[in-house]
């Protein structure tokens, strides 16, 4: 994941140096799942000169069989040689999805994070930095291999061993990432037993994305080496604590950053106020996206540090947008209701497009909640004009269609195929009969 500009020459002479024998050709589809296609190393320069194709019908919302060719344009700045070492090296090449006739692919993830990039460098905003903060519990697996749902540690916020056991799993994960040139930041232990979280420094936007994609990758990776199913489900375990993924945004100018304004009490200039507004407004709208699964919804309930209120502050942790300290190139705000089960690239696609669409229309950004909103009433913050984040995947799918910002930022294509694959999600959970209800009802009844 380094900013290494490679040319198609040094990526055929580090293959041969390294006798990389396999490469992955990967990408993403629209529920957020890498997909990859493996080549033999004697089909790399063919790769690199755009000319593999695939399948499109194959995979989850792309096309449909009678449109199904796509090819693979490789971005050479993702080229990454695997470090976890077999007879056969493994590397990989992070991919855009391109149509026959040279257009992008619509439904392409990446794509659309990109054409939310141009908008905002068509407004001056040359880059969006993004920080995320993906949190994920570490499950013991049985002698199959299969996930229990025992807990491999029963440590805490910042534990240390002995107490946390994932600490040498952990370790292992950010040596890992270290290799594949991240530049990890921290690396703790959450709240909740079996939690963690590995925070990496801030890139811009694309490459955020693509490194939340490879940070899954790695951390799934080593945990089963450890005999320990890492999992990025928002919340797999009722009465603790959900994984969340906390996006910190900015935009900048070149070398300046646009949020920043130190004549400003907060230090918050009125571009960054314009985005947070932006942000607020769309909230409700882009949460089917941010918010993806039917359990996703479990997380975002009162009590467990998860915001389910659309309101922001500069100090305290109960709103959805929170400001960070730190001032200057620094000054950002960080988004808290994603979580890490979202497609990365559509998540920073619609927060953008709603951020944009604030400082378009010079929206005003409602003053700050400064108190804990869990324990306001209901009719103190309508007062307030706080409303809740969707209750639910299908409340969530509903507003989303309702929100034309963020039916653009998603284009047609994605926008049908997205709506349509959740659906029946929820059709399929609304259906079901849960352990649940047979403990409440069946002798009640």
């Amino acid at each position: 994941m380094s900013d290494k500009n490679y040319t198609k020459e040094d990526i055929l002479r580090i293959a041969k140096e390294q006798n990389v024998r396999f490469i992955r050709l990967q990408f993403t589809d629209l529920l957020g799942t890498i997909k990859n296609v493996e080549i033999p190393v004697s089909q790399l320069e063919k790769a690199l000169d755009n000319k593999m194709m695939f399948d499109g019908s194959s995979i989850e919302g792309y096309v449909r069989i009678e449109e199904s060719d796509m090819y693979l344009y490789p971005d050479l700045s993702t080229w990454v040689v695997f470090p976890w070492v077999t007879t056969d090296r493994v590397a990989r090449l992070i991919c855009d999805i391109y149509l026959p006739d040279g257009r992008p692919f619509p439904g392409d993830p990446r794509g659309i994070l990109k054409a939310a990039l141009k908008e905002a460098e068509e407004m001056g905003y040359t880059s969006m930095n993004v920080g995320p903060e993906p949190e994920f519990f570490l499950f013991k697996t049985d002698e199959k291999g299969n996930p229990t749902m025992e807990l491999n540690d029963q440590g805490g916020y910042f534990d240390l061993a002995p107490t946390d056991l994932g600490e040498n799993c952990r370790r292992e994960i950010v040596l890992t990432l270290e290799e594949m040139g991240f530049e990890i930041e921290a690396s703790h232990h959450e709240v909740a037993p079996g939690q963690h979280e590995i925070d990496f420094k801030y890139a811009d936007a694309i490459k955020a994305a693509d490194q939340i994609q490879t940070f899954k990758l790695v951390v799934k990776t080593v945990a089963r080496q450890h005999g320990l199913h890492a999992t990025f489900m928002p919340k797999p375990l009722f009465g603790v604590n959900g994984s969340g993924m906390h996006c910190h945004q900015s935009l900048f100018r070149g070398n300046e950053n646009a949020f920043y304004d130190e004549s400003d009490k907060l230090g918050l200039s009125t571009v960054a106020r314009q985005y947070m507004a932006g942000i607020l407004k769309h909230a409700r709208s882009f949460a089917a996206i941010t918010n993806p699964t039917v359990n996703s919804y479990k997380r975002l309930v009162p009590g467990y540090e998860a915001p389910c209120y659309v309101a922001w502050s500069a100090s305290n942790r109960s709103p959805m947008i929170r400001i960070p300290a730190s001032r200057g190139l620094s000054t950002r705000v960080e988004v808290r209701n994603p979580d890490p089960a979202a497609n990365p690239y559509l998540a920073l696609a619609v927060m953008l497009k709603a951020g944009l669409d604030g400082i378009k229309h010079k929206m005003q950004l409602p003053p700050p909640t400064d108190r804990n909103i869990y324990v306001m009433t209901e009719d103190e913050r309508e007062e307030q004009g706080i409303p809740s984040l969707p209750l639910n995947l299908k409340q969530a799918l509903d507003e989303m269609l309702r929100d034309d910002v963020i039916c653009d930022a998603l284009g047609d294509h994605a926008l049908a195929h997205f709506y349509e694959l959740k659906e029946i999600e929820w059709d399929i959970y609304r259906t079901q009969v849960h352990a649940w209800e047979r403990e409440q009802y069946l002798t009640l009844y």
